[in-house]
């Protein structure tokens, strides 16, 4: 079956995915579900991956959120291409 879509990394997620995944191994297994997932339903028609539109973004700044454990994933969606554009690791005990 081939993709629907074609997931393509920005130069920026590239480099936050390189310096996420020398402290977090688990993040490569995180970014192989994240690919075949935004392969074939970025939308989240199906609704049953953890995927989200975020408000009062715009549009080049990521619009759709797909999380794993504590990773994010922000991306944008043009045509039947999907731009990945942050990585980021929620960190919810900074301030504690």
């Amino acid at each position: 079956m081939t993709p629907a879509f074609t997931v393509i990394a920005t130069a920026h997620f590239a480099r936050d995915l390189r310096k996420l995944a020398k402290r977090h191994t688990e993040l490569a297994e995180h970014y192989a579900r994240a690919l075949a997932i935004l392969e074939t339903d970025p939308y989240n028609r199906s609704r049953t991956h953890p995927i989200k539109k975020l408000e009062n973004v715009s549009a080049g700044e990521g619009q759709y959120r797909i999380r794993f454990g504590h990773f994010r994933f922000r991306y944008d969606i043009e045509g039947q291409t999907v731009y990945l554009k942050l990585c980021s690791l929620r960190r919810e005990d900074t301030y504690r």
